[in-house]
């Protein structure tokens, strides 16, 4: 039981990571959408894995949060916003797709020596787990990093969310009353970004944030 424990939290944070690059892979927005939701159900059977073997019922909600939210609502919420601004549909990135997804690779191998480095002392389930979650938070930074569109900065941001969310499972878990918190935060952040791109696209015509620097720089 010990090994099949430790063969499927690995299998499913190790999964994350592949979808990760799956994110960064993307040049269509929809298609962007929908992997991203996939991010999200992975990550929630990923902290639902790590609630049965720590024992820890509260991180079935965290799990149902991320199903709930992440794969389902903020997803076709997006879906919907893209649809009534108009966007069309292919990311501008700021380099290509191989370069970046070379970046990426280079990203996960310093996330997996810094991280197994750091914590050799520490439960090999949880050291591994945590350098799968430091991968995927730095290929969320890359992805927004290296995307021009908002609405793709804005998934890049909430990949990014994942990975810590998986590191605090990985790491015994963490109180119910931060879960919740984390998921209301989200939320928010969510409703003032929609917000935001409805007030960019009504005053600039685009949410390509390379034009409106380009405006910006025109202005002065």
């Amino acid at each position: 039981m010990g090994e099949l424990t430790f063969d499927v939290a690995h299998l499913l944070a190790g999964g994350l990571v592949l979808v990760s690059f799956m994110l960064l892979y993307q040049v269509r927005l929809y298609a962007l959408l929908n992997v991203f939701a996939l991010h999200a159900v992975v990550l929630s059977l990923s902290v639902a894995w790590q609630a049965f073997t720590q024992h820890a019922p509260h991180l079935y909600v965290t799990a149902v949060i991320a199903l709930a939210f992440k794969a389902v609502v903020i997803p076709v919420a997006l879906h919907r916003i893209i649809a009534r601004l108009g966007i069309h549909r292919e990311i501008e990135t700021v380099v290509g797709i191989g370069p970046t997804m070379l970046a990426g690779i280079g990203l996960v191998a310093l996330a997996m020596v810094v991280m197994l480095r750091v914590t050799a002392e520490a439960d090999p389930l949880a050291r591994e787990d945590l350098a799968f979650a430091l991968a995927v938070i730095l290929l969320g930074l890359l992805m927004m990093v290296t995307r021009r569109n908002a609405v793709s900065q804005v998934v890049g941001f909430m990949s990014l969310e994942n990975g810590l969310v998986l590191a605090a499972a990985g790491a015994k878990g963490m109180p119910l009353v931060v879960e919740i918190s984390v998921a209301f935060s989200i939320l928010i952040a969510f409703i003032v970004i929609g917000v935001f791109l409805f007030r960019i696209r009504e005053r600039f015509d685009t949410v390509d944030v390379h034009a409106l620097d380009h405006f910006r720089g025109e202005r002065r």
